[in-house]
């Protein structure tokens, strides 16, 4: 078994030592929000498909784009509106001939 020895140390530098312990152990961690589930409004997604709060509330309505309802608020994904204007196909109309 070690030898265990004690030695006094004043209680404001024990508590310096262990802020920086918890400072440093918690840094390591990254508590942002992670980019699936960060939610925007409705003319935060508007201004990103640059589209009017119309067109948005009658696409959101049709399911164009998928929306959330929290409360009485409607938010969108903003990976799904990311996604869902690069996986936007355009529609080529050709004459008859």
């Amino acid at each position: 078994m070690k030898n265990l020895s004690f030695t006094e140390i004043p209680i404001e530098e024990l508590k310096q030592v262990l802020s920086d312990t918890i400072r440093t152990e918690i840094g390591k961690y990254n508590f942002s929000t992670p980019p699936e589930t960060e939610l925007i409004t409705r003319k935060e997604t508007a201004t990103i498909l640059g589209v009017s709060l119309v067109t948005l509330n009658e696409w959101a309505k049709s399911g164009v784009i998928p929306c959330y309802r929290i409360n009485t608020r409607i938010r969108f994904k903003k990976h799904e509106i990311l996604d869902a204007v690069n996986n936007c196909k355009t529609i080529k109309y050709r004459r008859a001939e």
